[in-house]
């Protein structure tokens, strides 16, 4: 008797390793959340022809809460940020995101939110210069820039980390790397060196339209610039 209920409870758990090994605990999607945003993506391509010499912007909330075709009414601006992207979340839906695109220019900001996840500064210079190498092979005929990261209120702790990955950036910039740099964030600091929390808002991380007008001047003052002249370094703060 004793002998049939351990060869019973043998054969019971041998069925259940089989039952587990054949159906592995599934791992939820890390790029779900963005589904709703790159499928409205997919919807504007699929009804709209691309036109030729957009703008495009690209990145992460700081884009997408851009009032682009507002601030740059001369221009055909297509915002293509979606909130919370890393990097990494960017390359994984390039072609939704950039798509068949034929953009005169592009104009990218990521990397902030991959310090905020953890990443370090290393890492994010290869996965920036990765995004904007794979730009620039599929638009060589385009103007591109990076924007550097700016000094958010609510992660100043973070600002060492994220001025490591702005220097990289800036020293890869060039005419050999196919990428301009355009400093926003000197104009985006008080004289004591510190965030200047009247161009934020609330939440010390998203700007208000303080914030955007230092970048709408500064990407307007590149825009302008002669293609291959010496980019324009620095933002310029606004008094109003």
């Amino acid at each position: 008797m004793i002998g049939r209920l351990f060869a019973g409870l043998a054969i019971v758990g041998a069925m259940s390793a089989t039952v587990q090994a054949a159906a592995p605990l599934a791992l939820p999607d890390p790029f779900a959340r963005f589904a709703a945003e790159i499928e409205a993506f997919e919807r504007a391509d699929e009804q709209l022809d691309a036109p030729p010499g957009e703008t495009m912007f690209v990145g992460s909330s700081s884009i997408r809460l851009w009032d682009t075709s507002h601030s740059f009414p001369s221009r055909t601006a297509l915002n293509r940020g979606f909130g919370g992207a890393t990097t990494p979340d960017v390359l994984h839906y390039y072609e939704q995101v950039v798509g068949d695109h034929e953009p005169a220019t592009v104009v990218v900001y990521v990397g902030e939110n991959d310090i905020a996840a953890g990443a370090e500064p290393e890492q994010v210079v290869r996965d920036v210069s990765k995004l904007l190498a794979r730009i620039r092979a599929d638009e060589p005929n385009a103007r591109i820039v990076y924007i550097s990261m700016k000094p958010s209120p609510s992660r100043w702790a973070l600002w060492d980390d994220m001025t490591e990955v702005n220097h990289a950036m800036a020293a890869r910039a060039g005419a050999a790397s196919g990428f301009d740099y355009l400093d926003v964030a000197s104009a985006m600091l008080t004289k004591e060196g510190k965030p200047d929390a009247s161009l934020f808002g609330l939440d010390g991380l998203h700007m208000n339209a303080r914030g955007y007008a230092v970048w709408t001047g500064a990407v307007e003052a590149w825009l302008k610039a002669p293609r291959n002249a010496r980019p324009i370094e620095s933002a310029t703060r606004t008094t109003s």
